[in-house]
């Protein structure tokens, strides 16, 4: 599952998803890959279980497949923030 976010577009479509489900369109929009290559992402991460997806009329809308991959996805990328700024870790807590 972890290796699924190890994938920079997967990543992205994710952060994206956990605001609010979205269509394959509107997420092309907003990365840097083509229809296609959001759409296989989307299947694979669908076939982990870390999406799912609903029918309206003829649009599929995605979405995160739980809270807890939300908050894995949200410190995936404050953990990012701080090794791209340097910002130093917070101590763990005892």
């Amino acid at each position: 599952m972890l290796g699924h976010l190890a994938d920079p577009t997967r990543l992205h479509l994710l952060r994206l998803l956990a605001g609010d489900e979205q269509d394959v369109s509107t997420l092309t929009a907003q990365v840097s890959a083509s229809r296609s290559s959001v759409s296989q992402h989307l299947g694979r991460l669908r076939l982990a279980g870390l999406v799912q997806v609903r029918r309206e009329g003829r649009r599929m809308l995605y979405r995160v497949a739980s809270d807890h991959l939300r908050g894995l996805v949200e410190e995936a990328y404050l953990f990012a923030g701080h090794l791209i700024h340097g910002i130093p870790h917070h101590a763990p807590e005892r």
